[in-house]
């Protein structure tokens, strides 16, 4: 069983995870396999944070705690960037270098009142036919 020592790298981790994955026969999982897992486990998180804020879950909705999800997704992020021979810290050095040179504006709270939404609301398919009317798409 792969061992991981204490305060490891980004690289020790993905290391870790490519060690795990070869012990429990996952190491043939193709990379859109990876994603779709990695989706479901993003819909896990969500619904942890929705009971985390109080909001209505499904009771027979099976998910764990917001950190074991993160835990998840992160296991799912290293193995996904294994297969690409991506090192997660290099990348995220790229990124935030990008990232300095941007401006930030204040958006304001994205999300506010669609908490209060009822069921007896319009469907979000009844707001997007009135916002994008559908268009008829010719070959």
């Amino acid at each position: 069983m792969p061992q991981l020592k204490d305060n490891p790298t980004l690289a020790k981790f993905q290391t870790y995870v490519a060690q795990l994955e070869a012990e429990r026969g996952f190491e043939d999982q193709s990379t859109r396999d990876k994603c779709l897992l990695l989706g479901e486990e993003i819909g896990e998180l969500f619904k942890a944070v929705r009971k985390s804020e109080g909001l209505k879950v499904d009771a027979a909705s099976r998910f764990g705690t917001i950190s074991e999800e993160l835990a998840d997704i992160f296991i799912y992020v290293c193995a996904i960037a294994n297969r690409y021979d991506i090192d997660l810290e290099a990348a995220f050095r790229d990124k935030e270098a990008i990232n300095h040179g941007r401006s930030w504006i204040e958006q304001g709270d994205l999300f506010a009142g669609f908490e209060s939404r009822s069921d007896d609301d319009e469907t979000s398919e009844d707001a997007d036919a009135k916002h994008h009317p559908i268009e008829e798409i010719t070959n």
